[in-house]
């Protein structure tokens, strides 16, 4: 075991490096890099005129940062991936990697308030800059809105109630940290699958404050202009909300509606689709590593 801050034992590990297809003197980018171990592997197939950029806007994941002259780590969200690579006089790669889960270290160090196992402030901010943190979220958005990202986010079913539960209770009491949360909404929580239903709640408020959405749209629509021609996008989903996102996007070059048709019919996308169906983990890897059990991978090729 590591004793790196932030290691974790990367999710699919070989499966991601051969649908990089990786060149030695390719330029390569790992946009979620946090303990490093993917970007540690693409390293191994890269020669001395290879390159790989790294992205991570978490501030942990900086004491990580691997001793390698072929390597460069930017400390920021992957939203802001083309303007960054600019900055570091790329204009276009052969291959871009995305493990969208969160990182271990985030789930197990308790001041980060990730974890529903460990009782802490309700923060949940990636980037520990940003002034919206879960706390925020609870004491100040309107019930309309709390049932909005319940629903859409969490995929609860009783989102409506549990949003009204919430106004109600903090017009008597703060709702700080995740113990206060959980004792506000035990009453709604299904007998036997508590572990499951406050999984879920806590998805919902990490995925409104950071972002996380927005940000996955911004990060895909921007790969499209980064991508050399045949490069690679391997995008590692955990939730069936951004398993959607990247689907779509690899298979139609957009989010919702239709393929795009020239005048004479032929369709306009910058993807091939490598993996018509999604990859999972195998069975010795989920052995080895439960928090590759919800992953989905998927790959497309630049046209």
């Amino acid at each position: 075991m590591s004793n790196e801050i932030g290691y974790h034992v990367p999710v699919m590990l070989q499966e991601c490096i051969d649908a990089l297809a990786i060149k030695p003197d390719g330029i390569y980018v790992d946009v979620t890099f946090g303990g490093g171990g993917h970007s540690k592997e693409i390293l191994k197939h890269l020669g001395p005129k290879g390159r790989l950029i790294a992205f991570d806007q978490d501030p942990d994941a900086v004491k990580n940062a691997l001793d390698d002259p072929r390597f460069t780590l930017i400390h920021q969200n992957f939203r802001f991936l083309k303007n960054y690579l600019r900055l570091e006089g790329i204009r276009a790669v052969d291959g871009i990697l995305a493990d969208l889960g969160v990182s271990s270290h985030q789930f197990d160090d308790a001041d980060r308030g990730f974890s529903i196992r460990f009782d802490a402030d309700l923060d949940m901010r990636m980037d520990q800059v940003s002034d919206l943190d879960a706390r925020k979220v609870l004491s100040t958005y309107a019930e309309e809105d709390l049932h909005r990202i319940f629903g859409m986010y969490g995929e609860i079913i009783n989102a409506k109630t549990l949003a009204k539960t919430i106004v109600t209770a903090r017009l008597n009491q703060e709702i700080n940290t995740v113990a206060e949360l959980k004792e506000v909404i035990k009453k709604l929580v299904p007998k036997g699958k508590e572990h499951k239903y406050h999984a879920q709640v806590f998805q919902a408020l990490r995925i409104e404050v950071n972002k996380e959405l927005e940000a996955l749209q911004e990060f895909l629509e921007q790969t499209v202009g980064v991508l050399k021609e045949s490069g690679r996008l391997v995008v590692m989903s955990y939730h069936s909300l951004e398993d959607r996102l990247v689907k779509n996007f690899m298979a139609k070059g957009k989010f919702k509606g239709e393929v795009e048709k020239d005048f004479f019919g032929n369709e306009i996308k910058p993807f091939k689709v490598i993996s018509r169906k999604a990859i999972v983990a195998n069975e010795e890897e989920l052995a080895r590593n439960n928090r590759a059990r919800s992953a989905k991978l998927r790959i497309a090729e630049k046209v």
